[in-house]
This record gives structure tokens, sequence and C-alpha cells, in this order.
């Protein structure tokens, strides 16, 4: 807690949002620590199994549901909304163009982790010069923290029925980060009202059908746990669904209403980098090892590693309309070290022999 015996809390949590405003940050909330109603709906989705091969999330259920228990002392989250979407080509525009590789918005530049936290870490130093030494921990995406939730009952927005946070100005397409800290702010109104009303097109649109139910998403099915997430094999059922798709999905975000209100990102780190808003796939496919390693230093694309990046491209030029040049990049890759990377890469060349041999039966 404040050295400061007495510091005027409502002008600190005024001047809170100012500072993060500076800092870049396009809302900042403040709410309670308790999340014991979202804890619960969290603990049906693991139960039917919905988290795929993400262990991670139940292991750590329990820190999730109590914030004293991640950070002791805990009584209020402040949150922080920082809006990703750069410019570079129209996503829509490259998912028209299926011998291009459609790559998630929020991917395109450097990851987002390093630059809120230190945006947070400088937010708190701010804090720390109005009180004096206060109990804190900052997080993005880096422990078991229910963001969205928190977010929520920070006043930042709602739970779409795609169970992304939605704002009325800024859609979904967001990153959330939080300062866990002691001091006992006065907390804003949650986001209690809910917009989507009888729309239902993230739901339409979802190319996997993984939106099963209202703010319920089935990970197995759902195309950014596939190709980020997942480990081994693409089922074969969603393959094709994935059309040019190889890291991530934004479709449901992409036909929400309120994404109209998204605004570019004035932060540079975030533009596209190497070209990866428009890139072929066949392109992408022909970086080496180190080549990947490279470009893709900084970026959250690095996490999936070499294999699982050929792995996606293998699927993507699968689905690609058929080319000599397609099918001469999946056989440069026929006899890959990865079994996983051969896999793949059979399944693509079959695809693309149908496609060949009905082109053929159409000019004959």
């Amino acid at each position: 807690m404040s050295e400061h015996a007495s510091p005027d809390l409502p002008h600190l949590a005024t001047e809170i949002k100012r500072w993060g405003q500076e800092l870049g940050f396009a809302h900042i909330g403040i709410g309670t620590a308790d999340n014991h109603p979202h804890a619960q709906r969290l603990n049906e989705w693991l139960q039917k199994g919905y988290h795929g091969e993400m262990g991670y999330m139940s292991a750590r259920e329990a820190l999730r549901a109590d914030a004293n228990a991640l950070h002791e002392g805990t009584v209020r989250v402040i949150s922080a909304r920082m809006d990703y979407l750069a410019g570079g080509e129209d996503a829509n525009t490259v998912l028209q163009s299926p011998q291009e590789a459609y790559i998630s918005r929020y991917a395109l530049g450097r990851d987002y982790h390093k630059l809120m936290r230190k945006r947070l870490a400088q937010l708190a130093k701010h804090i720390e010069q109005e009180v004096g030494k206060f109990g804190f921990r900052a997080f993005v995406d880096s422990a078991p923290v229910m963001e969205r939730a928190l977010a929520q009952k920070a006043g930042l927005g709602w739970f779409g029925k795609n169970a992304m946070l939605l704002n009325p100005k800024a859609g979904s397409l967001f990153f959330l980060g939080e300062l866990y800290t002691d001091l006992p702010l006065p907390v804003d109104a949650p986001f209690a009202q809910e917009h989507c009303g009888s729309c239902s097109a993230c739901r339409t649109a979802c190319p996997t059908g993984a939106i099963v139910d209202d703010k319920v998403v089935d990970s197995r099915k759902c195309i950014s746990y596939l190709t980020i997430e997942l480990h081994g094999a693409i089922p074969v059922e969603y393959r094709r669904a994935m059309g040019n798709r190889v890291y991530g999905c934004d479709d449901c975000q992409l036909v929400c209403p309120f994404t109209r209100f998204t605004k570019i990102t004035q932060e540079e780190d975030f533009s596209p980098r190497h070209d990866l808003d428009r890139a072929s796939l066949i392109a992408l496919f022909s970086w080496g090892e180190e080549e990947f390693l490279d470009k893709t230093a900084g970026s959250p694309i690095r996490r999936i590693g070499y294999e699982r990046w050929l792995r996606n491209l293998a699927v993507g030029l699968g689905n690609a309309p058929w080319s000599d040049a397609v099918e001469a990049a999946l056989w440069a890759r026929r006899a890959y070290p990865s079994a996983l990377v051969r896999e793949h890469v059979a399944w693509a060349l079959d695809e693309q022999r149908h496609k060949r041999d009905a082109r053929i039966a159409t000019r004959a």
C-alpha cells in the first residue's frame, strides 16, 4: 500500500486514465478483483473439453478465480486496452485472394507482450511518483488472468457471441493488459449492457462452426487454435475450411458490425513487417528455417516454430487454386524430415491433383 497516509484516490483514478492515454492506451478502466461468476463459466467450459490441448487453462484454473492468490493483497485491477489494427492490405482482400497467406491482423507486426508490459510498468511508475511505493503486478497474457472478464468489470466492453470482448467504439481488434494493485481505487461501472441483439454474424461466418453456443467457442474447431495452439496434425475435416488462413483467424471479428468503428493504431510496432499482410503462400513456404527465425524475430508467429509454420502453409497451398508453381513448391517439401510436414504436404498434393484433373476434364 502507498507510503502516503491518505492519497486522494478519486483524483488518482482520474490521473491514471490520463497517464494511460498519454502512454498510448485507448481505454483504461478500474474494476474489482473478484471473478467468481466468470470463473464458474470457465470451469464449465473446461469440463466440456473445449480447451483442447491447452492444458495450462485447467492446470492453473484456481489462480484465475482468485486475484489475491496470483498477487497477494490485490483489491483492484486496472484494465488497459490497446488497439492493434495497422495499415496494410485489407484483411478481406487477402481472404479473397487464395494464393496469398492470411495472417491474423494482430500478428503482422512486433509481439505486443513486451510493448504493453513496458507501458504498464511506466503507468505504475507514474502512480508511484504520485502516492509512493504501492503493491502492483503487471500482466499481458502472461499469467492465469481472466483478462476479458476483468475488462468487462472495469467497463471496457461486453462479451460478444463469439466470446470476444466488444467495445462500441473499437469492435474487438485490441489487446488487453492489467495492473493488479492493492490501492483501493474507486471503480468504474461494469459494462452491463450487451449490444449484439439478434445479430449472429460471427456464428454464421465461422468457417469451422467453432462458436457452438452464445459466448461459447469450442477451441478444438477454431482455426486460431488449429494453427497456433495445436501441436500435432490438423484434423482433415477442418483443412479445407482453413482456406488460406495460416496463422490465426479473424473472420468472426471482421464481420462484427462494431469492427467498422475500429481506428488505425498509431503504434508503429504493430505495422506489418516483411509484407506479411500480403505475402504469397509460395513465398512464405520457400523460407528456410534460418529465414523464418530471422523474419519472425520479435513476432508472435515465432512461437509456433518452423515445423508448424510449414504445416499450416502446406494446408494453405492445398486449398489454393491449382498451378504448376503450387505443385512444384509442395514437391520441394515432399521429403522434408518432419513426418508432420510430410503428411500435410501429401494431403495438399492430393488436393492439387484433384483440382488439376478437374481442370483437364472441363477442357476435354
